[in-house]
């Protein structure tokens, strides 16, 4: 039963890289799991199947572009099929080159879909426009570049191809530099492993049992018919953990499997694992675990989860958090202002769609478990782990395996808790992967924020009060959202001077999906209401948007909303002055400016730590305890290395695990670059002394050097302390939508304070891709849930963006160095999207004088133009 009995089995013969090949293979086996798992080909990867609609599948069938999740394995019989791994060596040096020096891949998930298909592009066509390249990607997805610089690599491919030399190397290395990203070659042919492209040794395989319903009362789960599976190694329930069930990053309200007796509290809830020989298999067997419920009524809404008589999600109830910022009177002062605004906005649930699925490998090692992770913060996955099996956390090893993809969605563990149960327990390596549906359910999203606010001004202009009420849906769990509401809280009055402020913000549990970190984490949509705001004083003063802005901006001296005096150098006025020009010279155009803090701060420490190791082959390894999850954080750390020590960038190599004590907390807030440069800042000055000293590496084998920095004086939201200080630094922006004659989108200008810049095309790069998520945001990107139940059935339905929806994009760099931050350079990673929806509803209003206050704002033109086309919810892409 579900094993491919050999009777079942289809004989085809198919010539693969060049090789005649003879396979028995299930007449049900997709090619993709046939390249993947029978012949260990893994440049085409899984992102969706079967639905087709990311691209990252992509490979040749008999010289055509085919996505191979939508193939079955015996199609192609008496067939030539060709992946990357076997293209003319060549073709593959040119692709790889002109996807890297464009800074044409991020965290390269989905790159050899789009490589594969640029071959076959400037094959049938060897001089594409841009519009051509464009539009030959609508089979594909990205989620990090915003496919500017992909576009870009595929006109450097074609002049390649036309033996054109149209690459310009630099050959530093160091502070400014363009230094190619790091592993960006293997990225690009699809040969850098993630972890399902893993295999281990007598790996088992595991899937797990969701919940049915949002909200029920599990009377029983039988799992007889499941363990009877031929192949089936365990069947594991809640009464199988030897430690404790319940993990989260600040409370430990989630569950790694439901009990019987307990409530579930979303679709998302994991009650079974079952360990087999085979993902199908396991899969198969998974869904004959039976679950008995006492189904109950979902709260799905967080005004009914406030009421007296609501049934408690939690013990505690179904308020997470309240945060306040109050200074001055905000009431008072409004009475007194010449104009006020006042309205309700509202911001929606989104997916993150990284597009690699959640996976996790666990194996068992010396009396404990290797753990491989793609999570954002390795120490806190090892804290939690441990606490599941009930053991030390030296036990285990976790290591990074650099994710594809993450934006905030991979801070909470998702199924690396299962899967390390699931070995311990059988004392077998394990791997568990998700399906993209899978994914919907389990990790947390945006959250959806209800937002009241009053502002006013006086005659000129002046900002002179806020008073805001917001309501966050937090889901089933706390995750980090009551520090995402306290986020949305602080930046509640934007990059703007306002002497009094009234500010609270409730972080509420319902039965929906949990929500938890994403990227611009509560300061963007806070934004959206705020900048509307502004365009509204400004109507009402008589005056434009742009001068509204400079009438108001914060400036050296001037008191954040959270009450920090901003001290340092910071360049918010030369963005507004960068892009003064061309809003103004432009018929139809939005303006928006954005502030987000970098680092935690609020209290807690931001640390920084780093080792440094000379290896026997005197290469160095950079050791740090953050991730790389397509930001660049790896290429940087070599940059700084070099920076300090000299030393070319060959020497170095870079890697995140817990073998050394390195426990930085997670890679969030925009702020690994800065705390990891730090660090590498005074572990490579010690390194150079040595050096300086006459010291070589062959010398210095074996030794190790460790930095360390820390922020710790920052001061709780609201702490009635004199000069209080939120936040380490600030990111500051001013972005510009235009749009045309018929209100469809023309082009983004985004200037960025980003303090220093280090590595010009991976910081463009990062923007770039910041625009086009908060374009999504803005327009077309909605996570629908109704009843608890998810409304989206395939990533379609999610509304992201692809290469021919995108305008042009313009980034600007202002440069003002922060004395805290190494050679002076800030995170960027969230303010890219801050200002964004801002600047596009302004530049709506601008074309049809109507005023948007909900997210996603899809009855605008630019938005109708996307869906009407493309978009349909549940409607797959159409393949070419």
């Amino acid at each position: 039963m579900f094993r491919e009995t050999d009777d079942l089995l289809k004989t085809i013969a198919f010539t693969l890289n060049g090789k005649e090949v003879t396979h028995r293979v299930s007449p049900d086996r997709s090619l993709l799991k046939m390249l993947r798992e029978d012949f260990d080909i893994i440049s085409p990867k899984n992102g969706c199947e079967p639905q087709a609609q990311c691209g990252c599948c992509t490979v040749w069938v008999n010289g055509k572009p085919r996505l191979s999740c939508t193939l079955k394995a015996t199609q192609v019989d008496g067939k030539t099929v060709t992946t990357l791994e076997g293209a003319d060596p060549q073709v593959r040096d040119q692709v790889a080159d002109a996807f890297v020096s464009c800074g044409g891949v991020q965290c390269g998930f989905c790159i050899p879909g789009f490589a594969a298909r640029a071959i076959s592009l400037v094959e049938d066509n060897p001089n594409p426009t841009r519009e051509e390249i464009a539009k030959s990607f609508r089979s594909n997805l990205c989620r990090c570049t915003g496919y500017t610089k992909i576009i870009d690599a595929v006109e450097t491919y074609a002049k390649l191809r036309r033996g054109e030399d149209a690459i310009e190397r630099d050959e530093r290395a160091g502070v400014g530099a363009a230094l190619p990203r790091y592993q960006g070659r293997a990225s690009v042919l699809g040969e850098k492993p993630y972890i399902d492209d893993i295999k281990v040794p007598g790996m088992l395989r595991a899937a797990v049992r969701f919940s049915d319903h949002p909200r029920a009362l599990v009377k029983g789960i039988r799992t007889e018919n499941a363990a009877r599976v031929t192949g089936v190694r365990r069947v594991i329930t809640a009464v199988d953990v030897p430690g404790e069930r319940y993990v989260g990053l600040i409370e430990q309200d989630w569950p790694v499997l439901v009990a019987v007796g307990e409530e579930t509290r979303c679709v998302g809830d994991i009650l079974a694992i079952v360990v087999a020989e085979t993902e199908d298999i396991a899969r198969a067997a998974a869904k004959l675990v039976e679950i008995e419920y006492d189904v109950r009524e979902p709260i799905t809404s967080p005004h009914d989860a406030l009421k007296p008589d609501a049934a408690k999600i939690h013990p505690k109830g179904n308020l997470l958090s309240k945060s306040a910022v109050k200074r001055g009177d905000a009431n008072a002062a409004l009475t007194k202002c010449a104009h006020v605004v006042e309205h309700t906005f509202n911001a929606q649930r989104i997916e993150h769609l990284f597009l690699e699925p959640e996976a996790c490998i666990a194996e068992p090692i010396d009396g404990g478990l290797l753990i491989y992770t793609p999570g954002q913060g390795v120490f806190d996955d090892r804290r939690q782990i441990a606490k599941v099996l009930g053991c030390l956390p030296e036990a285990l090893e976790v290591e990074l395996v650099p994710n594809g993809g993450a934006f905030g969605g991979k801070e909470d563990m998702s199924i690396q808790a299962q899967t390390a149960l699931a070995a311990h327990l059988c004392g077998a390596p394990v791997k568990l992967v998700l399906t993209r549906p899978e994914s919907f359910r389990l990790h947390p999203k945006r959250h959806p924020i209800e937002m009241h606010f009053r502002v006013g001004c006086d005659a000129e202009g002046k900002l002179v009060a806020v008073h805001a009420r917001m309501i966050g849906d937090k889901g089933a769990y706390a995750s980090v959202g009551a520090k995402v509401l306290e986020r949305a809280a602080g930046h509640a009055c934007g990059p703007y001077r306002v002497n009094d402020v009234d500010v609270e913000a409730l972080a509420v549990y319902t039965n929906n999906p949990p929500c938890g970190a994403m990227r611009g984490f509560g300061a963007n949509q806070s934004a959206f209401a705020i900048e509307t705001c502004m365009d509204m004083l400004a109507e009402k003063v008589g005056i434009d948007g742009w001068e509204m802005r400079w009438r108001n901006i914060l400036r050296l001296g001037d008191t954040f909303s959270t009450g920090q005096v901003l001290d340092k150098p910071f360049g918010l006025e030369e963005t507004l002055l960068a892009v003064k020009e061309q809003y103004r010279a432009a018929k139809y155009a939005g303006i928006a400016c954005g502030i987000k803090n970098v680092g935690i701060g609020n209290g807690m420490p931001d640390l920084g730590k780093c080792c440094l190791t000379v290896e026997d082959d005197a290469t160095i390894t950079i050791r740090t305890g953050f991730t790389e999850m397509g930001q660049g954080l790896f290429t940087v750390c070599v940059q700084f290395a070099c920076e300090v020590t000299g030393l070319p960038a060959k020497t170095f190599h870079v890697t995140t695990d817990t073998r050394r004590e390195l426990d930085c907390g997670q890679t969030t807030a925009s702020r690994g670059t800065v705390l990891a440069g730090n660090a590498i800042i005074d572990a490579g000055a010690k390194l150079k002394a040595d050096l300086d000293a006459g010291k070589t590496l062959n010398d210095l084998r074996g030794t190790e050097y460790f930095g360390n920095y820390a922020c710790e004086y920052t001061t709780k939201l609201g702490a009635d302390v004199p000069n209080p200080r939120t936040h380490l630094t600030y990111g500051f922006a001013t972005q510009v939508v235009i749009l045309d004659d018929n209100g469809l989108l023309k082009k983004v200008i985004a200037a960025h304070d980003v303090g220093k810049v280090i590595n010009p095309k991976l910081l463009g790069g990062q923007l770039e891709g910041s625009v086009h998520m908060g374009l999504g945001y803005a327009l077309t990107e909605d996570f629908v849930c109704e009843g608890g139940e998810i409304q989206a059935d395939d990533i379609n339905a999610c509304g992201v963006l692809r290469a021919h929806h995108m305008p042009e994009v313009e980034v600007i760099f202002v440069e003002a160095p922060d004395p805290e931050c190494p050679f002076g350079a800030k995170g960027v990673g969230e303010i890219g999207l801050v200002p964004t929806a801002g600047a596009v509803a302004g530049a709506l209003y601008a074309f049809d004088k109507r005023r948007r206050f909900s997210l996603p704002m899809k009855d605008a033109p630019a938005a109708r133009a996307i869906w009407d086309k493309k978009f349909k919810p549940g409607k797959k892409e159409p393949r070419p």
